[in-house]
């Protein structure tokens, strides 16, 4: 009997082909495509500057409508920053992947040409998911609303 290695399991590996066709491809129909993210500095930047803000209980929205010149997407792109204050890496990790999957869960493809930076605060770790889905989706709604000159609505 050999000894074993420390972090080792005495358990047989499942073979790399198994594994591989037990997970599902990310892409498709509900993906959230590279095209609809917001990647540089700059465009980040440019959103915090110049843009607005919209607030709820759980995330800061900043906004800012691309001029129709420079869309060369057409539609929402959003961002996310998450501060080292809110945790460490994957306290950080896990309220970025929260956000993406509610973004890709309430994102539309036919929105205003607008840029949206989400800025989680401490709290997005302790909501429950749905709330998160509604609070990034009624945000969405205000985006749109108040880049197309409507006034938002009333909460009742």
């Amino acid at each position: 009997m050999t000894n074993s290695v420390p972090g080792e399991s005495n358990h047989e590996a499942v073979p790399r082909e198994v594994a591989a066709r037990s997970v599902e491809p990310r892409g498709g129909k509900g993906a959230f495509p590279r095209s609809a993210r917001l990647l540089r500095h700059a465009d980040f930047e440019r959103v915090y500057k110049q843009g607005r803000r919209h607030f709820s209980a759980s995330m800061t929205v900043f906004y800012w409508q691309r001029p129709e010149v420079a869309a060369t997407v057409s539609g929402l792109r959003v961002g996310f920053t998450v501060s080292r204050a809110l945790g460490g890496a994957v306290q950080r990790n896990r309220m970025k992947r929260r956000l993406r999957e509610a973004v890709r869960l309430t994102w539309v493809a036919a929105g205003p040409n607008a840029d949206v930076v989400i800025n989680p605060k401490k709290s997005l770790l302790t909501t429950d998911f749905a709330a998160v889905v509604n609070e990034v989706g009624r945000a969405f709604v205000v985006i749109q609303e108040k880049l197309a000159g409507k006034p938002a609505r009333e909460k009742a």
